[in-house]
Order: C-alpha cells, then structure tokens, then sequence
C-alpha cells in the first residue's frame, strides 16, 4: 500500500503520495487545481487545463492515490519543481497564499509535530505507551512535541482557558487526572466519557486535543478492538461536539460511533486520521 499523506488548504484536502523511486513527497494535481480554483468538477478541469498546457503533461507522474469511492486509482501527482508550475500557471488570485502554505508546510511547529506522530507509529513506539493512564497521555504528548515545546510531556501548573471556557485549575488538576485514570473503559460510552473528562481536564499548555485524540484510539483499540476513522468526522460538527460535550456528551459520542473501524492496524486509516486530527486544530 502507498504511504501517502493529507495536507489541509482553507478546508481542501491537498493529498499527497510518497515516491520510493525519487524519494521524494509527490502532491495531486487534481486537488491542486480544486484548492486553488474551487472548481465543482476539479477532475475535469484538471484535464482540460492539462491539455491546454502541454508541458504539464511532461513532468507529471501517474501514481496511486485513494478516491472518495475507497479504491485506488493511479492519479496525475507533481513533484516540487511540478508544483510551483502548475501554481504559477492556474489563474488565481490564492496561487501566491497557496504557494507560501506550501513552502511553510515542512517548517512549522504543527507539520514537525505532525511528523513525529506519524513516527509514533512507524517506530512501534506505540506499543510502549500505557494505556488510559495520564502517564500514557504524558508519554505521548512529549513524543509529539519533544523539542518543540519546552514543556513537552509536562502537567501543565498555571490555570489556561479557550473560549470563555476555563479548564480544570491546576491546583485541582492532580486530582482530577487520578479521578480520569480509575474511569471504567470497559465500553463506548465509558470510554467516550473517560474522553470528555480528559479534554476538560486539559493537562497541558498546548497540543491536548492530538495528544488526547491518540490517548482515546489506543483505549479504543485495546478495550474494544476498535479505533476512529477520524477522516470521517467533520470538522466543524467535531469541534462543536467537543464544546457541547461540558455539559452533554451525546454529539460527541455520535460522532465517535459512527466513525468506529475494527481496521486497528490499518496503516493508511491511522495515518490519515493523524492528518485529520491535526486539521481539526488548524487555524480557520
């Protein structure tokens, strides 16, 4: 199977496929052309502005990438030098935002983070990290933004609130995590709430929600045989879940039903989902 990789553009999945002959990271043009033009029918677009520009034609390569109907395809993808082509060539006005998105991609303190959490997995360090215990939480934190963050792995100990909503105080906050590590996990709706009762708790600075996020697949995986297929939560619907989940975890636990997988060590589900948790704490 590819390793391939989902990058966000103003809500439009870039994706992306991992070349083993050039070593090298190659990006859809299709999804390219929708970011950057908004097209209904990007494909088609793609084929007629390829058409019109044949030296697009010449560096683009044809690998296998995943369509919405779940089957691989093989599928036009440019490399960096193709990249900055075809965004110098698509008319319109978001070419010169998309292409310093682009550049900064590998650079920020998100996309690093994002790196190590794909190494989490491809390490098998995973495999050592306790299981629903703020340990195992703290284990995780501090591989994903070790390095990153001075406090990487660290119980935060200052009082931090977001949105007009203040989270467990830190004075308070050793109870409440040894409270959170006795909850029962023997089913959805104990492990989902085990889940919201992390999130308020939000024992760190910055990076909860990933952190947390792969906190719960891990119960999820060793409790019930089952983790999120992430990519299929909106957003938007997640992000209000999660505030409506203070006071009624009902939208949230929805959510996470109808998204479960028993497809635990499928790498492209996991690797995907890590795409889209990290999408889900970008900025709008």
């Amino acid at each position: 199977m590819p390793k391939t990789s989902i990058r966000f553009f103003e809500d439009t999945p870039v994706r992306a496929v991992w070349d083993e002959e050039s070593a090298q990271w190659r990006f859809c043009a299709v999804d390219i052309a929708e970011a950057l033009t908004k097209s209904k029918n990007p494909r088609s677009y793609w084929n007629k502005f390829k058409s019109r520009n044949s030296e697009l034609s010449t560096i683009c390569r044809q690998l296998k990438l995943k369509a919405r109907d779940g089957k691989f395809y093989k599928t036009d993808v440019l490399d960096e030098s193709g990249l900055k082509l075809l965004i110098a060539l698509l008319p319109s006005k978001k070419s010169e935002v998309f292409a310093r998105w682009m550049k900064n991609r590998e650079t920020s303190l998100d996309e690093k983070s994002k790196q190590k959490a794909y190494e989490l997995f491809e390490s098998g360090f995973v495999d050592n990290i306790e299981v629903g215990t703020a340990k195992g939480l703290q284990q995780i934190h501090a591989y994903l933004f070790g390095g990153l963050y001075d406090f990487a792995g660290q119980i935060r100990t200052v009082n931090i609130a977001k949105g007009g909503f203040a989270f467990a105080p830190a004075l308070y906050l050793g109870g409440a995590l040894a409270h959170i590590e006795k909850m029962p996990e023997n089913t959805l709706e104990e492990i989902v709430e085990k889940y919201v009762e992390m999130n308020i708790a939000h024992p760190f600075m910055e990076g909860n929600g990933r952190s947390t996020r792969l906190w719960l697949d891990l119960i999820l995986k060793k409790n019930l045989k089952k983790c999120v297929d992430w990519s299929r939560i909106d957003k938007q619907d997640y992000l209000a879940a999660m505030r409506e989940s203070v006071s009624d975890p009902t939208d949230i636990y929805n959510l996470i039903r109808g998204a479960l997988t028993d497809e635990i060590d499928n790498r492209e589900i996991i690797m995907k989902g890590i795409d889209y948790s990290y999408y889900y704490e970008a900025e709008e």
